[in-house]
């Protein structure tokens, strides 16, 4: 990875792109620390100083901020309505005809789903900041802490709607900040801020381990930490990497003179085929109860089994509950992104065939055959990744974002492999000497 980094830097158009989107980085870190109209700042401090330990129920979405969430500031709501609306709109090109027929159209029915994707984004952003302000008037945003209903000290209307608009323009400008190293940069844009989002919380969080242990002043827990780390990147590098490949050969054809196809390749089923999303659905799942609870007025019996069962992460019904949806969205979202059926029509259309399987209905159940069985162990190592933060709240009293927890470390390997591929295509891309020798 840094030899590839090191001759990027060697080459001058890609030494722009890389100076570029450290540029926008820069900009994007700098938004993360300016605080919203209408927020008083001392009194966040204040809050943050009292909550470091437990970011309850915002710290999912703080930790896909970057921290900015919790300090309220201006991309308080970082790449989390992008994402939410980037997987609501793949789950509606399953449903609605008229997306599936865009996805069709190639680049320029791609250029219509990604239009439809911004407006989905600014409308979830209205809906999400609207209700970050709501629970930051009323303090419950910090929960424990003294001086959490003096966070928002003016509550009128103006200022409430200012604040709302001003995180909505947050996330618009995120957007353009992603797209911008998408189109002028190294690519990936909006994979890169969410790698920075989260790799900018790691200092912090190890170092507050470090200060609350107590075995050498807290080194011992703080080694720990960084060697299971360490281990659990290589588990993920290895585990992203694997992949069932199914041998496809594609038959000889003759058009006039010429002679068509006779190659042979394969198609990559990746054990991961889901990649992090099971894991964001289901933490995103399990947070409803809670929110739900949290909201509720009085004492009710089942705000306080829902406050006792579902909202600890180291309670058993917690983490087999958690377990569980992550392995039934596993499924769930690979059965929706892969499709055997069109995978084996255009087999049989190009001449394609698998060997020892007929084309066309016997090719689609053996590819089906072959995913359900990968899916399973890949569902199952998400669901154990994930589980991390939960050993680690019981064995070093880290709260539940977890530095090296299963999201977090999910994201950020995979961000960076694809980040040193890209990188690693354009050099060939600049350096191919194939058809000069």
């Amino acid at each position: 990875m840094l030899t590839a980094f090191a001759r990027a830097f060697k080459t001058p158009d890609l030494r722009k792109k890389l100076l570029f989107t450290l540029g926008i980085v820069v900009i994007y870190r700098l938004g993360a620390h300016i605080p919203i109209p209408g927020v008083d700042y001392s009194n966040v401090q204040t809050c943050m100083d009292v909550a470091k330990s437990s970011t309850g129920l915002f710290g999912l979405v703080n930790m896909f901020s970057g921290g900015a969430l919790l300090q309220i500031t201006v991309f308080a709501l970082g790449i989390m309505p992008y994402i939410t609306a980037s997987i609501i709109l793949q789950l509606l090109t399953v449903v609605i005809p008229r997306l599936e027929a865009l996805k069709k159209e190639g680049q320029a029915g791609t250029a219509k789903i990604t239009q439809y994707t911004r407006y989905l984004t600014v409308a979830l952003a209205i809906l999400q900041g609207t209700g970050l302000v709501a629970t930051a008037r009323t303090g419950a945003i910090f929960p424990g802490c003294p001086v959490a209903s003096q966070v928002v000290p003016d509550q009128s209307i103006f200022v409430t709607i200012t604040m709302v608009i001003t995180m909505t323009a947050g996330t618009c400008v995120m957007m353009w900040l992603g797209e911008l190293i998408t189109d002028r940069g190294i690519g990936n844009g909006m994979s890169i801020l969410m790698f920075i989002s989260i790799a900018a919380t790691f200092p912090s969080a190890l170092w507050a381990i470090k200060q609350g242990g107590s075995l050498a002043d807290g080194w011992i827990e703080f080694g720990t930490v960084i060697l299971v780390g360490l281990f659990m990147v290589g588990l993920v590098v290895f585990v992203e990497q694997a992949q069932r490949r199914i041998p496809v050969q594609y038959a000889k054809r003759m058009i006039g003179r010429r002679s068509y196809g006779g190659t042979s390749t394969y198609i990559p089923l990746k054990v991961n085929q889901a990649g992090v999303i099971p894991v964001i659905f289901a933490s995103s799942l399990l947070y409803i109860p809670a929110l739900v609870a949290q909201f509720a007025g009085g004492d009710s019996s089942w705000k306080l089994w829902i406050d006792d069962h579902l909202t600890k992460g180291n309670h058993p019904i917690y983490i087999v509950t958690y377990f569980l949806l992550i392995v039934f969205f596993a499924f769930f979202y690979v059965a929706i992104s892969f499709n055997p059926e069109e995978v084996a029509d255009n087999m049989k259309k190009y001449g394609g065939f698998i060997p020892g399987i007929r084309a066309g209905r016997p090719t689609a159940e053996y590819l089906s055959y072959v995913l359900n069985r990968i899916t399973w162990p890949g569902s199952l190592y998400l669901g154990l990744i994930a589980l991390v933060p939960t050993m680690a709240l019981v064995g070093f009293g880290a709260n539940q974002n977890f530095p090296f927890g299963g999201t977090s470390i999910l994201i950020i390997v995979g961000v960076g492999l694809e980040t040193v591929k890209q990188i690693e295509s354009q050099l060939q891309q600049r350096n191919y000497e194939g058809f000069l020798r």
